[in-house]
């Protein structure tokens, strides 16, 4: 595989993986829901060493005895899973903080006890409609993203 890359909504903290991913998952207990504020974490496992930490560096949270969860201390994004003795030299990378999440389809679910009940059927919900969101924009004007872009840049923020 080569190099992905991705890092933090702001663009304070970058990395990119030179080396293969082990294996994805997407995690259903109450510390990935509470780390990410969502249903579940969805993780890629490396290599300790295969990471490579090219714009800032990861704040650590010791979320239980033996786990710490890397996130960005300027904006707050999640972005790591690490046994915190360094058991296995694995360190989980959240998959949407990878530039291209896509690329990284979850393989295993974990903690289905904890899975929040109305997750199976999110696929059965309305979506959208263009006409809808187009509708909204006229009413609240067009929205300008102020979030680092999904590719690495030389610096950021750009200048204004």
């Amino acid at each position: 595989m080569s190099a992905l890359s991705g890092g933090c909504q702001c663009g304070a903290v970058r990395f990119r993986i030179d080396g293969e991913i082990r294996h994805t998952s997407v995690c259903h207990c109450r510390m990935c829901q509470k780390a990410f504020a969502a249903p579940f974490g969805a993780f890629a496992s490396v290599a300790m060493g295969d990471v490579v930490w090219s714009r800032g560096q990861r704040k650590l949270f010791q979320s239980s005895e033996g786990v710490a969860r890397g996130f960005c201390g300027d904006c707050g994004t999640p972005l790591t899973f690490e046994a915190a003795s360094g058991a296995g030299n694995n360190i989980g990378l959240a998959i949407c903080a990878f530039d291209d999440p896509s690329a990284l389809p979850p393989q295993l679910q974990l903690d289905l006890a904890s899975r929040v009940a109305w997750l199976e059927r999110l696929g059965d919900l309305p979506t959208r409609r263009p006409e809808d969101v187009a509708a909204q924009e006229a009413t609240y004007g067009p929205r300008t993203s102020f979030q680092h872009p999904d590719h690495d840049t030389e610096t950021w923020p750009p200048a204004r």
